[in-house]
């Protein structure tokens, strides 16, 4: 286990976050830019907190498929925060958000401030059309559909085949995957009977919504009707896949002193995190990775974890990752995720770190160490360890 720390007054905690809705590509925010679903987040974050909007050290945004321009410091400013405050967009594409929130956490550590926002943001249904100027036509455009995210001579597959790769190569079958799926369609809906997300889901543009993703008609007849979506005779279908999506998510990041002064009564204390590089061709073990190389630094084992937060792009690539992390499915996302939710790439990431904060605010508390993960396009992970604790 980790020392005690040196600061004490700098320990950094997770105390407040809130959302917008998750919604469909193209759906109900299909003409709401990033920039546009963010701003109302930030606002309602720092209202929240009953936080002083100059007091705010940074805002570190995850962002992968936005038109570049830091989104961060445009949102902030559309938001009403001080133009003292300055912004910064991080980019590791599915781990954006949850890298930003880390990194928030490790300056808060190290002293260089004690406020933080932190999170992601996504609008898949407006990110811009990309275009190389290398045709044989000077100036003229060249579309692609996506970035690379390894040298082709490395092997570069798009997501879905490294899933099908993952599947293959941990022996992950079509039944678990669809399982899976299920699952998390049917916890998410639990949760949002109960009202777990009234509280956190902000509205955006004036508009009230829902998450849009979860699915009542969902089951294992219907889920057994999809085809293989991206390798003939594959296991992987649209079913046991994520849907592209549109939200954003942020949290407050404050140092203990700064969230006693605060009044927070409690938050979720940063306990370390690592970030692992795995073969691009396998993407989808980076979190794998990633959790288990910080467990081992942690002198954690899968049993000890109390809460797990998996983002669940593929179900082949969650079920393989949770496997080496020695953490059974069932124990992981106890309110669904993005199989449900859908994938909004830069906010899925601070979606986890919400999930596990709304979750160990609530009755059922459990004072374990807490694990979010996610894997990452180009052979990546990011994990990070957190456990319950009262800032006063």
């Amino acid at each position: 286990m980790c020392s005690a720390s040196p600061h004490p007054e700098r320990d950094p905690v997770v105390v407040l976050g809130r959302r917008s809705a998750f919604g469909r590509l193209n759906g109900i925010w299909a003409r709401t830019t990033a920039g546009a679903l963010l701003a109302p987040v930030l606002s309602a974050v720092v209202r929240d907190a009953g936080l002083p909007p100059a007091e705010i050290d940074d805002v570190v945004i995850g962002n992968a498929v936005g038109g570049g321009g830091n989104v961060a410091r445009l949102a902030l400013l559309d938001a009403g925060l001080p133009e003292t405050v300055p912004g910064m967009t991080v980019d590791r594409q599915c781990g954006s958000g949850l890298d930003a929130v880390v990194l928030a956490c490790r300056l808060v550590a190290a002293g260089a401030g004690q406020l933080y926002l932190a999170g992601g943001v996504e609008s898949c249904s407006t990110a811009p059309l990309r275009a190389h100027r290398l045709t044989s036509t000077p100036g003229a455009p060249d579309f692609y559909g996506r970035a690379p995210f390894a040298p082709q001579s490395l092997g570069d597959p798009d997501m879905g085949v490294a899933a099908e790769a993952v599947a293959a190569r941990w022996n992950v079958s079509r039944a678990d995957q669809d399982a899976f799926a299920l699952r998390s369609h049917q916890r998410a809906l639990a949760a949002a009977a109960e009202g777990a997300f009234d509280e956190e889901i902000v509205p955006v543009g004036g508009a009230a919504v829902g998450d849009e993703g979860p699915r009542k008609t969902i089951g294992p007849a219907l889920l057994g009707r999809f085809p293989a979506a991206f390798v003939p005779s594959g296991t992987v279908t649209a079913g046991n896949s994520c849907a592209d999506a549109d939200g954003a998510a942020v949290v407050l990041v404050a140092s203990r002193a700064a969230a006693g002064r605060l009044g927070f009564g409690g938050g979720l204390g940063f306990r370390g995190a690592a970030t692992a590089g795995t073969d691009p061709n396998l993407p989808g073990i980076g979190g794998g990775r990633a959790g288990a190389r910080l467990l081992a630094e942690q002198g954690l084992h899968g049993t000890d974890l109390g809460r797990v937060e998996f983002n669940e792009a593929f179900a082949a690539q969650a079920l393989a990752s949770l496997r080496m992390l020695g953490v059974a499915p069932e124990r992981a996302n106890r309110q669904g995720g993005a199989l449900a939710f859908g994938h909004p790439y830069g906010a899925s990431g601070a979606f986890l770190v919400l999930r596990l904060l709304q979750q160990e605010r609530s009755a059922d508390r459990d004072r374990r160490p807490a694990l979010a993960a996610a894997s990452i396009a180009g052979g990546m992970g990011t994990a990070a360890l957190f456990g319950w604790t009262d800032p006063r």
